[in-house]
């Protein structure tokens, strides 16, 4: 038996009795469903990303759905789950889906590998798990699975190591059962073959795994090379006004937190303040700056420090159309914005909201 067949055979055999069957995606499997789970789960673990899809299922259960809607509403769905950039291409590619397929996803991997947002593992995952077609996936999971089986060195980031694990999952991917081979492979990773005490002993693929003949589980994959996060410091110009209300602004949609709404944001707190006094007419002494708090992104870490001011004269004659010119907005503190915030901006407003409590009847 040659080593493909022993690998898929093993896998399709663990996979009947262990793999992971009664997943939201699994059910009613559609290329739409599958895509939009695939989208979720980059760097996004399955039990953080359930709750989250059965949500977004609930609102667009198709992609027409999803296309039709506003982007604050797919942000706002998208709310906690970080990386907002996948949030604005899942929405864009479900508009060219519309637009160029009639609603109907490409059923080859040119195809999808066209529409934003989609690369070569997503199209692959898309190709299988929905079309039972054959094509190979290369997630995090499937990285760690090949790389401890063939003790393949280096961080999988590099082009060398990626081009080797890609060589062998296609080595690796079967003829027939395509979808439960790719859902075997992923469930082995996050089950099995996980990044810290592997089971190996329960592993299907134990017997040939050269890392476990090394007994060097833990040296694959490689690691990053790590860099020293720079700190960046940044103020938030955070401005309430009766009767519970906050001003928000539209940040772009390119660059952190694209497309979501958070205070204006400033490199100096005499900027912030400046801002807060020119375009409300609040007094300067009338501001004054808070605790910082603090949120770690992949490049680099952020402290950033609101500089708290309340307004009391609103001027609503002007202030709606400096607002509008500006992507700037009054949302109200209770409930909270429908509209996509990023984390820290959601701890922020319910801070807000606890300081400034809805009236009673």
């Amino acid at each position: 038996m040659s080593e493909k067949d022993h690998i898929a055979d093993a896998l399709l055999s663990w996979f009947d009795q262990h793999g992971r069957k009664d997943l939201p995606w699994q059910t009613d499997r559609t290329p739409y469903r599958v895509w939009v789970s695939e989208i979720m789960l980059q760097q996004t673990q399955v039990s953080t990303v359930i709750p989250f899809y059965e949500r977004f299922m609930a609102q667009f259960p198709t992609v027409e759905d999803l296309a039709h809607a506003a982007e604050d509403t797919v942000l706002h769905l998208w709310t906690g789950l970080g990386y907002y950039a996948r949030a604005r291409n899942l929405h864009r590619c479900a508009k060219q889906v519309c637009e160029l397929y009639k609603g109907v996803f490409p059923n080859d991997l040119a195809g999808l590998e066209a529409l934003p947002g989609i690369g070569r593992s997503t199209a692959g995952a898309i190709l299988s798990l929905a079309m039972d077609a054959r094509a190979t996936i290369l997630d995090g999971n499937v990285k760690r699975v090949l790389a401890r089986y063939h003790a393949v060195e280096g961080w999988p980031g590099q082009r060398a190591v990626s081009d080797a694990l890609w060589s062998f999952a296609e080595q690796h991917t079967p003829q027939e059962r395509l979808a439960d081979y790719t859902q075997a492979i992923m469930d082995l990773g996050a089950t099995c073959c996980t990044r810290s005490r592997p089971g190996c002993e329960l592993c299907p693929l134990e017997r040939d795994c050269k890392a476990r003949a090394l007994d060097r589980q833990s040296d694959f994959p490689g690691r990053k090379p790590r860099k020293q996060s720079p700190l960046r410091q940044r103020w938030l110009a955070v401005v309430t006004r009766a009767p519970g209300e906050v001003l928000l602004k539209k940040r772009p949609n390119s660059g952190i937190w694209g497309g979501l709404w958070a205070p204006p944001e400033f490199e100096e707190p005499a900027a912030a303040t400046a801002w807060i006094v020119d375009t409300l007419s609040v007094p300067e002494d009338a501001c004054r700056v808070g605790e910082p708090f603090h949120h770690a992104f992949t490049h680099f870490k952020l402290e950033a420090y609101p500089v708290r001011a309340h307004c009391t004269a609103n001027r609503p004659e002007t202030i709606g159309v400096e607002c509008d010119a500006n992507n700037l907005q009054w949302f109200a503190l209770h409930p909270p914005p429908s509209v996509g915030l990023p984390a820290p901006i959601v701890r922020l407003l319910a801070k807000l909201g606890a300081e400034n409590p809805p009236r009673s009847n």
